[in-house]
């Protein structure tokens, strides 16, 4: 009877165990999943951010150019 009922202790000290590990390995993922959303986000402001200064930066460039065509005679 007490081998059973050791029998029985350890199966559910080891069941208790695998559902501690399989809760904490899925919080460590979903840990994983919200870092790697934060990164992939500000990656992408970044490239936004990027693409805003070269465009802004390249229209800049076209504006003076022109002028400069205009001042020379070159454009109307």
């Amino acid at each position: 009877m007490a081998s059973k009922g050791l029998q029985d202790l350890k199966q559910q000290v080891e069941e208790t165990a695998q559902e501690a590990v399989t809760t904490a390995g899925a919080k460590v993922q979903q840990v994983v999943n919200q870092a790697t959303d934060a990164g992939q986000k500000a990656m992408d402001q970044l490239t936004s951010s990027t693409q805003e200064t070269i465009d802004k930066t390249v229209k800049q460039a076209s504006d003076t150019y022109s002028g400069f065509g205009k001042k020379l005679g070159l454009m109307k």
